[in-house]
């Protein structure tokens, strides 16, 4: 089920699997790629009940800017009435996930097909 997203940065990129928009971010996800990345977050999570999912599976390098993204979008997506679900399997996103306490309000999938069937489920669409 894996797609080739449209790159949108260096660590960005974005596809549509079964009426979801897939974000995967790449590589350092940092401060410089943060002020990359925002706007196009912004742009995808302003939409009325959009369904996102974030991959952090290419991610090599994830600090508290990477986490403010996530923060954001979660916000910017529960306003407008949409989902976001997020993957993750890196060992040390997961500890930072877990420690700032994000884990509990966007808990990490290990896979798409996890991700999808989990919001698939929660709109009902299964």
């Amino acid at each position: 089920m894996r797609h080739e997203p449209e790159p949108l940065t260096r660590q960005l990129g974005m596809y549509a699997c079964r009426g979801h928009t897939v974000l995967e971010f790449r590589g350092e996800i940092d401060i410089v790629a943060a002020t990359e990345i925002g706007p196009f977050l912004d742009r995808v999570t302003g939409r009325p009940g959009v369904r996102v999912v974030i991959d952090l599976r290419p991610v090599e390098f994830f600090d508290c800017s990477g986490l403010r993204l996530l923060y954001r979008a979660r916000l910017r997506v529960l306003e407008r009435g949409g989902q976001l679900h997020l993957v993750c399997t890196h060992p040390l996103t997961l500890r930072v996930l877990r420690v700032t306490g994000l884990a509990r309000l966007l808990p990490a999938h290990p896979d798409l097909a996890a991700a999808l069937a989990r919001s698939e489920a929660a709109s009902g669409s299964l």
